[in-house]
């Protein structure tokens, strides 16, 4: 669903004036004092505080209607309810911006719901979700699919790149990139326009993660031979999909990268680079799984939003045996005592079971 002219909607808290807007024409033979302005009782769009009061206002029908608003994220809202047959009915609303998506497996509630939207706001019901921010979704006998198809391709259109030779990989395994390398290029707004638009793509495509990171890093001052690498991505987005990974040249920093799997559907990645510098391959696999860590409570806070019950403690893989040992069995010493507290939440969540750290092949 969305809602025309949200913005439009809040209430201020805050006494804001502006001036006469072009155009204005006072009552016949009425003198106008000078400095006259108008005292705003609605926000209006540009103002600071519109977005913000848009979604108190937005929230505050939400949560009188008896949803509850997911700690995990603030623009998320369930609604659970047992029915009279004993069944239970549950209704999930996300929200971006004006554009609300909602799913549930209760047909009436979702049309009490839009009712109620429909009586507090000017909405538009666009039926079944077909595209929602650039996402394509496809529904088939399988399940649902999200994919970014025609936004890859709107890539390659806009960049003149339809008809180029497609790439096996995403990046030359033997280039390692640095902020000297080629001549600066006069214009840097397209380079910094593509990894944009890159990084976006990368919602659906885990294996350019790694490269549109490493590309992003340089969208201050970019370099001919960093947007030939650019493009390397997009011709690798004609083929099929791959990955590789390597470490950081220019600050020696180590990359986390991880996936998450809830069942056998992947649904969360991440390829960044960590804050410090890591003494030892030990610490840096160390703080991966911390990171890891972090981002798995915070699903399973997201999963309980939606009263999905855990029958069995999270599995976190690994593939360096030190780092296990350190989670499991933490111990102040030399190769530990450097490493900042925050960086012990895996220690902490397999004392209260929630986490279980395996080994797995590198």
């Amino acid at each position: 669903m969305d809602v025309s002219k949200a913005f439009l909607h809040g209430e201020l808290e805050e006494e804001i004036c502006m001036s006469l807007p072009q155009g204005y024409t006072p009552p016949p033979n009425t003198v106008l004092p000078a400095n006259l302005v108008c005292h705003l009782l609605k926000s209006l769009y540009a103002l600071k505080q519109a977005s913000r009061q848009w979604y108190k206002r937005l929230s505050s029908v939400f949560l009188g209607a008896n949803y509850v608003q997911s700690p995990a994220d603030n623009t998320f809202f369930v609604n659970f309810s047992m029915l009279p047959t004993g069944e239970c009915s549950i209704v999930v609303v996300l929200v971006y911006v004006d554009d609300i998506m909602i799913a549930s497996n209760d047909a009436a509630a979702v049309e009490v719901l839009k009712s109620l939207l429909k009586s507090e706001f000017k909405i538009k019901d666009l039926g079944p979700a077909r595209f929602f921010l650039g996402l394509e979704i496809s529904r088939t006998s399988n399940g649902i699919s999200v994919f970014q198809c025609k936004y890859a391709q709107n890539l390659l259109e806009d960049a003149c790149l339809l008809g180029c030779k497609p790439s096996s990989v995403p990046m030359d395994p033997n280039l390692h990139l640095t902020k000297d390398m080629g001549t600066f290029l006069s214009s840097p707004m397209s380079y910094r326009e593509l990894i944009g638009r890159l990084l976006y793509l990368t919602i659906k495509r885990p294996d350019i993660t790694f490269v549109v990171h490493q590309l992003s890093q340089f969208i201050s001052a970019p370099t001919d031979t960093l947007l030939q690498a650019a493009h390397k991505v997009l011709r690798y987005l004609k083929t099929n999909p791959g990955q590789y990974w390597a470490t950081c040249k220019e600050t020696r920093r180590s990359i986390t990268g991880y996936c998450i799997y809830l069942g056998s559907s992947l649904i969360c990645w991440k390829s960044r680079k960590q804050a410090v510098a890591s003494r030892s391959s030990t610490e840096s696999e160390y703080r991966s799984m911390a990171q890891t860590t972090c981002e798995i409570i915070w699903l399973q806070q997201l999963l309980k939003d939606l009263h999905i019950k855990e029958v069995a403690p999270a599995k976190l893989f690994c593939d360096n045996k030190s780092a296990l040992h350190i989670a499991m069995n933490l111990v102040f010493h030399e190769r530990t005592k450097h490493i900042e507290i925050d960086c012990h939440t895996v220690c902490d969540q397999l004392k209260a079971d929630t986490l279980k750290a395996l080994h797995v092949l590198t």
